[in-house]
């Protein structure tokens, strides 16, 4: 491209940079008269922002500067390299496709990361040796103890919990049916006796014919024939000790045993009886009214003197209307028993209402 000089005013050789010095690659040179020196080099890349719009070509005006046609900011880029800051670097782009570059980028470098760390995984899984016997039946055994453990834990909520939900069932049923049954029944005539345990009509092995309240501990019990554990026991009732007396006889003893845990509990805190305290039953004729007299803490499962006609350590000398309370000793085990006694003081027609002990009266 030829450019356009000012006659006697362009020395190439003047100068410390030379007149055909490059300044960034651009020729010193001026373009045609009027002309923006960038629109004529546009072609060739030259920068907008550095150069400028340079001046038309004129004439050097008296006492000017030698070059007037070009711009001061143009002898700010003649500088030393030295003494020119360099440029900061623009900041990278927030979006578009250079972002989305670097984050894919991250996002394989992370990929192959967790690819290396699984092959590592697999090749150390790969690489690690059988176990021994030893440490198999170790394993084994723990896991069955675990096992075990957990059937113990359900076995004792069994127990505990699920037999007392059952044995209350049953024993409210039953209680609802005696109290049916002694409603429906015309009452009987004072002294009449209790039914003879050797006859046809006399109660049969577990079914109910008697009520026993405990006021001082606000609860009441079916009671029922023998003292089977699955037939009478375990369902929540009184067991009545088969071929002791019975509440209408005239001297006897009326011995009872019933669970002091689960199976519903009815013994459960006859240990918080004391002296005076009543216990009153219920049948179809009347109403009977015991006062404890006393009893045995802690006693041998065998001694059945307990339940004789007078029973022993009760304390009483003679014959007489008693009744004796049996349960297991201490809480949750059946090494002992407990024993309560207590003599009659009231026999009172079912027609002439409920004893002062139930009514509080």
């Amino acid at each position: 491209m030829t450019a356009v000089r000012p006659e006697g005013r362009y020395q190439p050789e003047a100068g410390p940079y030379g007149g055909a010095q490059q300044y960034g690659g651009v020729p010193h040179d001026v373009g045609q008269a009027g002309v923006p020196y960038p629109r004529q080099h546009q072609a060739q890349g030259t920068p907008e922002d550095v150069w400028g719009v340079y001046e038309q070509a004129v004439e050097p005006a008296e006492g000017g500067p030698e070059y007037p046609w070009l711009p001061d900011q143009t002898l700010q880029l003649r500088l030393p390299a030295d003494a020119v800051e360099p440029a900061a670097e623009p900041a990278p782009p927030t979006g578009g496709r250079a972002e989305r570059r670097r984050a894919a980028q991250g996002r394989t470098s992370v990929r192959s990361g967790n690819g290396r760390r699984r092959a590592k995984g697999r090749a150390a899984g790969q690489a690690r040796p059988r176990e021994s016997a030893v440490v198999v039946g170790a394993r084994f055994v723990g896991e069955l103890c675990i096992t075990l453990g957990v059937v113990m834990l359900l076995f004792v909520a069994y127990q505990l919990w699920w037999t007392n939900v059952q044995a209350d069932a049953a024993a409210s049923s039953a209680r609802d049916q005696l109290e049916q049954q002694f409603d429906a029944q015309p009452p009987a005539q004072p002294g009449q006796p209790a039914p003879d345990p050797n006859k046809p009509e006399a109660f049969a092995p577990g079914k109910g014919f008697a009520i026993i309240y405990l006021p001082k501990l606000g609860l009441k019990f079916p009671i029922a024939e023998g003292t089977d554990k699955s037939a009478v026991l375990d369902k929540g009732l009184v067991g009545h000790y088969t071929n002791t007396g019975m509440p209408g006889d005239k001297a006897s003893n009326f011995a009872l045993a019933a669970h002091r845990n689960t199976h519903g509990e009815p013994f459960r805190y006859i240990n918080e009886l004391g002296k005076g305290d009543k216990i009153v039953v219920e049948t179809a004729t009347a109403y009977y009214t015991y006062e404890i007299t006393g009893g045995i803490p802690q006693t041998s499962p065998s001694n059945v003197s307990v339940i004789k006609p007078v029973p022993n350590g009760s304390g009483y000398a003679g014959p007489g209307r008693y009744i004796t309370l049996t349960t297991c000793t201490p809480e949750f085990t059946s090494k002992f028993r407990l024993i309560v006694f207590g003599k009659m003081i009231e026999e009172r027609p079912r027609s002439q209402g409920k004893p002062a002990a139930i009514t509080g009266g």
